[in-house]
């Protein structure tokens, strides 16, 4: 038993190829690309991949489209980026549960090993957790960016990890498109700040999916978000022990969060009719 590869594409001609190459053991490896203008269609035809072409939206109707309108060859498909590659330990556990028609799970949670200044950065970008292997009937996805599932069933966690370039093409495409992600995640800010209900469900539950989606909601509602962010991931995460690269990344997260307020202040404003 096999299982199909899902690809998703922008420009990616500098990281497709170790990507397919990757999961070239899958004889379903789908690109689906937002009408590239560089190589990257090139690159997925002529490594054997098929090609499905869509005008990126947003995450979560561009993820539903994929799995509503892609026929995939098999009843289980893995989720990659294309800055991402698949290991030999993650490889071997997916090919088990796609080969057990008795396992329960619709819905697999990954982690990933964060590359960043040429190492593992293991502390202050730890492996999270991502939904990435599922069976395509029984998800969809919420959220403008960073989606996060809805799963019509039991889910369950992967021992195997990614390997993900998070900045594969620079300090510079990274803060880009963090720049345009914030905008979007301050609108997903400024609907749950307005929301009636001031408490975050599945803080406190044993799920380990369930609640870290609950601290990101709640991190929404609290005061020097950006400060927070970085002692977070600096010290209480031990952020330190990656050196310089730890450092680094520490500070840029917080920018990242600070650029969040600022458009979500911005935003308020702009409801309330004042200049911004």
């Amino acid at each position: 038993m096999s299982l199909s590869i899902l690809i998703l594409t922008l420009n990616e001609e500098s990281n497709l190829a170790d990507c397919i190459q990757s999961v070239n053991w899958s004889d379903d490896i789908v690109v689906l690309d937002s009408f590239s203008s560089d190589r990257t269609v090139k690159i997925a035809e002529e490594m054997g991949a098929r090609v499905v072409q869509r005008r990126f939206d947003n995450w979560s109707a561009h993820q539903n489209w994929a799995l509503d309108q892609i026929s995939f060859k098999h009843p289980w498909v893995f989720y990659l980026d294309a800055d991402e590659r698949m290991t030999e330990e993650l490889k071997e556990e997916l090919l088990a549960i796609a080969g057990d028609s008795m396992h329960a799970p619709v819905a697999y949670y990954c982690g990933r090993r964060n590359m960043f200044m040429g190492r593992w950065i293991k502390h202050a970008m730890p492996p999270g957790l991502i939904m990435r292997f599922f069976r395509p009937p029984s998800v969809r996805f919420q959220r403008l960016v960073n989606p996060v599932p809805v799963i019509d069933g039991p889910h369950g966690y992967l021992a195997g990890m990614l390997i993900h370039y998070n900045f594969s093409k620079g300090i510079s495409e990274w803060i880009d498109k963090h720049n345009r992600y914030s905008q979007l995640e301050a609108q997903e800010g400024m609907k749950l700040i307005h929301q009636r209900e001031a408490h975050a469900p599945g803080l406190f539950s044993t799920d380990p999916a369930l609640r870290r989606r609950a601290l990101k909601n709640l991190s929404f509602k609290l005061p020097w978000r950006p400060l927070i962010k970085f002692l977070y991931f600096y010290v209480w995460q031990r952020g330190w022990l990656d050196g310089k690269a730890g450092f680094t990344y520490c500070v840029l997260q917080a920018f990242y969060e600070y650029m969040i307020v600022v458009k979500m202040h911005e935003l308020e404003r702009q409801q309330r009719g004042l200049p911004i």
